[in-house]
C-alpha cells in the first residue's frame, strides 16, 4: 500500500476555491483588456512584448471588418490574455487614459524642472551638465521667451515648447516586468 506524505498535500487552507462565475468574471475582465490593446499602434504593443500569438492577433483584429468575426477575433485575445501578466499591460492602459500613478509623478517631475529653470538661471547649467545632448541654444531661447510671456502676461507657448523638449531629454520609464511568458505560451 503506498504511503502518502503528508508534506506535499495541500490542506484546506492552502486551497482557494474559485467560483465558476468568479473564473468567468476574471476570464471576461482580460478578454475586454485585449480589447483595449486593438486600437493601440503596434510600436506601443511591441513595447509590451507580448507573445506571438496574441500580437499576431491583435494586429489581425485591426483588420477584420464583419461583425461575427470581430467577436471571435476577440474571444481568441481573451483566450491568450490568458496566459500573460496583465500588470504591465494595465499600467500602459492606465498610463495611455492618464491615470497612471508613476505616469502623473514622471509629468510632475518634468514641471518641476520646468519651473526651476524658468526661475533660477543656475539650474540650466546643472540639466546641461546631466544632459550633455541638450541643445543648449534652444534651452535658452524657451527660457527666455517662457520669462517675457511671464512678464507681458502672453499665453505661456514657449513654456508648453520647453516642457516638451524636457519630455524629449527625459523619456517616460519603461514598465516593469514588461517581459514575455514563454513557459506558458509553449503549452498552449
Amino acid at each position: 500500500m503506498p504511503r502518502h506524505n503528508k508534506q506535499t498535500e495541500p490542506t484546506d487552507d492552502e486551497i482557494e476555491l474559485v467560483s465558476k462565475s468568479q473564473m468567468k468574471r476574471d476570464s471576461a475582465a482580460l478578454q475586454a483588456m485585449g480589447e483595449a490593446l486593438i486600437p493601440l499602434d503596434k510600436k506601443l504593443l511591441q513595447s509590451l512584448n507580448l507573445p506571438e500569438r496574441l500580437y499576431n492577433a491583435l494586429i489581425d483584429a485591426k483588420k477584420i471588418t464583419a461583425n461575427g468575426a470581430v467577436a471571435r477575433q476577440k474571444q481568441y485575445i481573451g483566450k491568450w490574455m490568458r496566459h500573460v501578466d496583465p500588470a504591465p499591460i494595465q499600467e500602459l492602459l492606465d498610463s495611455i487614459a492618464g491615470v497612471s500613478d508613476r505616469h502623473n509623478a514622471w509629468l510632475h517631475q518634468l514641471e518641476r524642472q520646468r519651473d526651476k529653470l524658468v526661475d533660477d538661471p543656475k539650474a540650466l547649467e546643472a540639466f546641461i551638465a546631466e544632459f550633455p545632448q541638450a541643445d543648449v541654444q534652444q534651452l535658452r531661447q524657451l527660457i527666455r521667451n517662457a520669462l517675457k510671456e511671464r512678464e507681458q502676461q502672453r499665453p505661456p507657448k514657449a513654456f508648453r515648447e520647453l516642457f516638451q523638449l524636457l519630455k524629449q531629454y527625459q523619456p517616460e520609464p519603461a514598465l516593469p516586468g514588461a517581459h514575455l511568458d514563454t513557459a506558458e505560451e509553449d503549452e498552449a
